[in-house]
């Protein structure tokens, strides 16, 4: 088994470095984000240390990694080999995915060049994959994230500390995974700790709102435990908090075009999103989709669903954003998706409610199958200050919620896993050749 996956990894690896060559033949100039990340890139390579230029938004640790790879193994500064950049975070993406799932999974990982089938498909995710060919920072962040977990899980606190330290560096929400990765980590120990701990935290399918607010009394009991292995994280906490006041904000450069807002329908597309990319997950369960299907309808016969779905009219109405860069950018899937369903008519934003609660319950009951209640919160919860604050409609936004949110479910078949692979797979070369070889005049290259 291990060779096999073994061979299936460096296959993976040489797939990436066909595509990366192709992006590099075919897409000659930086393009979209690229003009602003590749001159900074190239003024750090001269050593020219206070050149910043302030459009950029967020910090300097994609610029740093590439020059760090410039002297260490001699690398070139130039637009092909500053791709290669986040193409290499792409080959370190399955063995850390690898000891995510295995935490998730509760067995032991295998040696580090053999990442599991498994981890292969997921590392092939469409949002990662595809950036992982320009200069953009969406994969060395995703990186940078994961080993912050994963170090965290595994108890290695300071160095977990260390790498959210190095997280921020590629964007400064990451912070907010900071607390996740120590979250995750006291949670599972707690949870299978010999012995009683003074946290409840029930099996989250069999809990109801008044496990919820016992969980919320009894966490101040639980400090005292918790407390020792958070300092590393407060430190983080801490550092961070400097920067803000240092900085007069968490944006860098640019303010204007990315002042933090009340997005709560971020929400909603975000789990329409995770489900449309990731149904393979959600329905290749044990019992399958009936089995999925059915508790989804049970879980939804309820007066709580239309007070629900009040709230969510509400929200829709209130608090939806109509971004100038989402109405303008006509190189973007987004852009033909807001304009040729969203604001078809008026009322099109509402009828997605019910199918937006369907695949919030769908996930809740495949990622809590296996986990307390607190443990199948944590990530909402956090999800919330990452999303909520964001006005524009972006899928980038997406990546690293739903790694998290995928990693949870447990019990993917082996069917599942194959059909997963086949769909990133099918989105994937219709992306990348729509990118490559479909540009229009006059428009230019269509993208994620």
């Amino acid at each position: 088994m291990s060779s096999d996956t073994r061979i299936l990894y460096l296959a993976y690896c040489g797939v990436a470095v066909a595509v990366l060559k192709e992006f590099n033949a075919v897409v000659t100039e930086p393009y979209m984000d690229e003009p602003f990340h590749v001159p900074q890139a190239l003024a750090y390579c001269r050593g020219e240390w206070s050149t910043w230029d302030p459009k950029i938004t967020t910090p300097p640790g994609l610029y740093l990694l590439s020059v760090f790879l410039h002297w260490i193994f001699m690398f070139k500064c130039n637009l092909a080999l500053l791709r290669l950049t986040t193409t290499l975070t792409l080959f370190a993406l399955p063995p850390v995915l690898t000891r995510l799932l295995a935490f998730h999974q509760r067995r032991r990982p295998p040696p580090i060049l053999t990442p599991s089938i498994e981890a292969l498909v997921l590392s092939t995710f469409p949002i990662a994959w595809f950036f992982g060919f320009l200069y953009y920072t969406e994969v060395p962040s995703l990186i940078s994230v994961l080993c912050t977990v994963v170090a965290a899980t595994q108890n290695k606190h300071w160095l977990a500390g260390l790498l959210g330290i190095g997280s921020c560096f590629f964007r400064q929400n990451n912070v907010i995974w900071v607390l996740y990765a120590y979250a995750a980590s006291q949670l599972m120990r707690l949870r299978f700790k010999r012995g009683d701990t003074v946290l409840h935290d029930p099996p989250a399918l069999t809990a109801g709102p008044g496990d919820f607010l016992r969980s919320i009394t009894s966490a101040p009991k639980a400090l005292p435990e918790l407390f020792p292995a958070f300092v590393p994280y407060a430190l983080v906490l801490a550092l961070f908090g400097g920067f803000v006041i240092w900085n007069g904000g968490i944006v860098l450069g640019d303010k204007s075009n990315h002042v933090p807002s009340f997005h709560v329908p971020q929400l909603y597309y975000f789990i329409g999103f995770a489900t449309i990319l990731g149904w393979p997950a959600v329905v290749c369960g044990e019992g399958g989709p009936w089995k999925v299907a059915t508790e989804v309808i049970s879980r939804m016969r309820t007066v709580m669903t239309a007070v629900i779905s009040g709230f969510m009219a509400f929200t829709i109405q209130r608090f939806t954003i109509h971004h100038p860069f989402l109405l303008s950018d006509n190189r973007h899937y987004t852009f033909y998706i807001w304009r040729r369903v969203f604001m078809l008519h008026a009322a099109v934003p509402y009828l997605f409610i019910p199918g937006y609660q369907a695949c919030a319950w769908a996930w809740w009951i495949r990622v809590a199958l296996d986990q307390s209640l607190l443990q199948t919160l944590i990530l909402p919860v956090l999800i919330l200050p990452t999303l909520l604050p964001t006005p524009l409609l972006e899928p980038r936004y997406f990546l690293l919620p739903y790694i998290l949110l995928r990693a949870q479910a447990v019990d993917v078949q082996p069917y599942g896993v194959f059909i997963e692979g086949i769909w990133y797979s099918a989105i994937n070369m219709a992306t990348i050749n729509m990118f490559l070889y479909k540009e229009r005049v006059g428009v230019g290259r269509f993208m994620w």
